[in-house]
């Protein structure tokens, strides 16, 4: 009977018979089939199909789905059918739409079909396609990224123990260029790595970035409004894209992934499952000649490969890398302490920030080698990072005045200061320096004997530690003392002085000790 539907095992018989030049009328008598029947299927396939060899690959699913999509398998517009590959190509350029196409095609043909059956013969063709390419994914729009199920090994050399590491996939759509590898783990620190790696393979940057809603990529997932991690945004912000989320729960928006990652446990798990590596970088290194060759691996049904599409189509609409590789950024509030430090919690190392902001929540931002501290979107501290727990990074400029004074106490501080008032001063500054056992302990006295030069001025206090130094008895009290009883006196002589045992000298007390 014409027209009526063929089971599929004789519809592959058909295709194999007709391949090895069996006769129509053969055809419908080995396949008990009438010879319209055969004809019919027959006109319709190799107008579709230059050659039939490639439909022998696929399953009676697909057949089924090829034969159902086509209805009647009617071509009333052979020289439109013709256009389809060209027209999938043209599609996958950005701003080309249908109707564009269709309009072009009628300036050509104007008997051509109207818009809507050209939609409707359009998509009847994809529907026959070994490979199905979503057109609304443009060249150079997006970049699929997602972590396989499966896990690869790698192999303890001395105990023979295995450690499951995780497999990272990154697909451009409309070219369908892959790129994998292995990583240590889901985290921030390896999925960064890792979608670094793709774009430097790629050669580019996509409009956007579309990953599933693992944690390293997405904190609250959402249908609407996801939040994306703030690494994830910074990464996307330093390479001028945007991230983009897929729905959770809704794998057709990722499909292409999907796929390639079942693709990919054919093409690279299957060939590695009776290898060992020892390392991450032996591993990678066998991933990336499989991945290579499957890239260059003509798709199924077509004359080119993944790489061809791509330097042909795609990779002139990607943005171009950023001349400074992306370096991972972390993030954590802190308290201002009433030291003027903010404590970073993973170092538990303190960094100084302006005293006006103690008591004040602050944002810090840091890498590996830099900490930044922020307050109220404000970067108001830069330190190099430290690890060393329980110490203190500090600027100087960020300390209150008084505090600024305190931190410049050493002793060469004091003898720079005790010069710009005289070489008695500085021999008071020295001997009291010398008489403790720890400079430390002498400099709240070395504050307090510069501290006279305000009250009396530096000559008077130049003067009354020259006669301390006669003494031989150096404090801030016997200067002070001396000074305090020579007010009245406009010049202070040398006083011959008469030698005391050094076991008096503690108990030289203010006047007492020139009189």
């Amino acid at each position: 009977m014409a027209n009526c539907r063929i089971k599929m095992f004789q519809l592959r018989r058909l295709i194999e018979l007709r391949l090895k030049g069996t006769s129509k009328r053969n055809l419908a008598r080995i396949l008990a089939i009438s010879r319209t029947t055969v004809q019919h299927y027959l006109t319709q396939l190799e107008a579709l199909f230059p050659t039939l060899e490639p439909l022998l690959a696929w399953d009676d699913a697909q057949l089924d789905r090829l034969v159902t999509a086509s209805g009647v398998l009617q071509v009333k517009h052979p020289t439109l059918t013709e256009l389809f590959p060209t027209f999938e190509h043209e599609l996958a350029k950005p701003g080309v739409t249908r109707q564009q196409l269709w309009m072009e095609y009628r300036l050509q043909h104007p008997d051509g079909p109207r818009y809507s059956q050209f939609n409707h013969l359009f998509r009847q063709w994809q529907a026959q396609q070994k490979v199905v390419m979503h057109l609304e994914h443009k060249a150079g729009e997006q970049l699929f990224i997602d972590f396989a199920g499966d896990k690869l090994y790698l192999t303890n050399e001395q105990t023979g123990q295995l450690k499951a590491v995780e497999f990272f996939v990154a697909i451009l759509p409309s070219s369908q260029l892959t790129y994998a590898q292995a990583v240590t783990s889901q985290q921030q620190e390896d999925f960064i790595a890792a979608l670094q790696a793709a774009l430097v393979y790629i050669g580019g940057v996509p409009k956007a970035i579309v990953p599933d809603n693992f944690k390293a990529a997405v904190t609250r997932a959402d249908r609407y409004e996801p939040t994306i991690n703030q690494t994830l945004q910074d990464f996307a912000s330093h390479h001028q894209t945007v991230i983009y989320p897929a729905r959770s729960g809704k794998p057709r928006d990722k499909a292409l992934v999907e796929s390639a990652v079942r693709i990919l446990y054919q093409r690279i798990y299957a060939p590695l499952r009776n290898r060992t590596f020892a390392t991450l970088v032996e591993l990678n290194k066998a991933i990336w000649q499989l991945l290579d060759a499957h890239n260059r691996t003509c798709l199924q049904g077509k004359s080119y490969s993944r790489r061809d599409r791509f330097e042909q189509l795609e990779r002139a609409w990607l943005q171009p890398l950023p001349t400074q590789a992306y370096e991972l950024k972390r993030y954590c509030m802190a308290k201002v302490h009433p030291n003027g430090h903010a404590q970073l919690q993973p170092d538990k190392h303190h960094y100084s920030v302006p005293y006006r902001l103690v008591g004040q929540a602050v944002k810090f931002i840091y890498t590996q080698d830099s900490v930044e501290i922020y307050h109220h979107f404000e970067r108001v501290a830069v330190h190099s990072r430290q690890r060393t727990s329980g110490q203190y990074t500090t600027l100087r400029e960020h300390l209150h005045p008084h505090h600024q004074w305190l931190s410049q106490w050493s002793p060469l501080f004091f003898e720079e200061q005790a010069a710009k008032v005289g070489p008695h001063t500085i021999g008071i500054i020295k001997e009291l320096l010398r008489l403790r056992t720890y400079p430390e302990q002498a400099y709240r006295s070395c504050a307090g004997v510069l501290s006279l030069a305000k009250g009396y001025g530096p000559d008077r206090l130049e003067r009354a530690c020259q006669r301390a130094l006669h003494y031989q008895a150096t404090s801030y009290r016997l200067v002070k003392s001396i000074l305090e009883r020579e007010l009245d006196r406009l010049e202070l002589e040398p006083v011959p002085i008469v030698a005391i045992p050094p076991c008096q000298h503690e108990n030289i007390r203010g006047a007492s000790a020139y009189q």
